[in-house]
């Protein structure tokens, strides 16, 4: 079975606000956007993977992490890893910008 990814245009990059989380539905996935202080956009999955979650577009963003609003678990915007002492991952997306145009793959 191949998988055919999706490109789906999410948003414009002039809109995204600078360290604060933006949330889009593509197909079944809650994903966040977020655009950190160099310009980067980062798009991971909108769900803290704390056992009782947490919405992440509402956490704290400081250089290229996010902070679980309900449990202060620093997640990489880029890998999507949780930093040690705690432990987990969320899903990360690839994001391609052209011109103002942000693109999600899926």
């Amino acid at each position: 079975m191949i998988l055919t990814k999706t490109r789906t245009l999410v948003a414009s990059y002039s809109d995204l606000p600078v360290r604060a989380g933006y949330s889009v539905k593509i197909h079944d996935n809650d994903v966040a956007l977020f655009k950190v202080t160099n310009g980067k956009v980062f798009a991971i999955e909108n769900r803290s993977p704390h056992p009782k979650g947490g919405v992440l577009i509402e956490g704290l963003v400081s250089g290229e992490f996010v902070f679980c609003p309900v449990y202060d678990w620093k997640i990489s915007l880029a890998d999507g890893k949780v930093q040690a002492p705690d432990e987990g991952q969320v899903k990360t997306y690839q994001v391609e910008v052209e011109g103002d145009n942000v693109y999600i793959i899926i």
